[in-house]
């Protein structure tokens, strides 16, 4: 605010404070709490961001042999109203051996298998790889049933076989 005085604007002088080549102790707070700012925000931004598209290096689809176990999959595309409602690209159909290894995709991209649901996998082919490494040589992926048998959960409490491996 300036103020006249006998015809003279008082108020508008610039105030020199000593050592004035050196930020002062509230610009120096300042600019930590706006680092401070900026850090705690990024994960944010980042998470905003749309997840990355599914295909990896191997494109649509991959077909491999892999410790001695044949690892294929492909890109389903998923249809139209799904694509346009939701954005999804498709889903991902992976067998090892001619056998179904059900995959799902987190929500942060990556991929989890049936056989390991703990670990998260930047593709599905790595996912597939990591199944292969836990079901181990000689080994195959097991049939799953179709769906529960006489109403009831099919295995739950019967002590049969509950493991992905034959």
């Amino acid at each position: 605010m300036v103020v006249g005085a006998g015809g003279v604007a008082v108020g508008t002088e610039r105030q020199v404070r000593e050592g004035a080549d050196r930020p002062s102790r509230r610009e120096v707070a300042r600019g930590v709490l706006a680092s401070a700012a900026a850090l705690a925000l990024a994960p944010v931004v980042a998470a905003s961001r749309p997840l990355p598209p599914a295909r990896g290096p191997e494109g649509d689809s991959f077909d491999e042999t892999y410790r001695g176990h044949r690892i294929q999959g492909s890109l389903v595309p998923a249809d139209a109203r799904r694509t346009a409602v939701g954005g999804d690209e498709g889903e991902w159909r992976v067998s090892v051996d001619g056998r179904p290894l059900h995959l799902m995709r987190r929500a942060d991209g990556t991929w989890m298998s049936m056989v390991d649901h703990y670990t998260s996998y930047a593709t599905p082919l790595a996912a597939a790889r990591a199944a292969v490494d836990e079901i181990g040589p000689g080994e195959r992926l097991r049939e799953l049933a179709p769906g529960p048998v006489g109403g009831g959960h099919a295995g739950h409490g019967a002590g049969g076989m509950h493991g992905v491996r034959a």
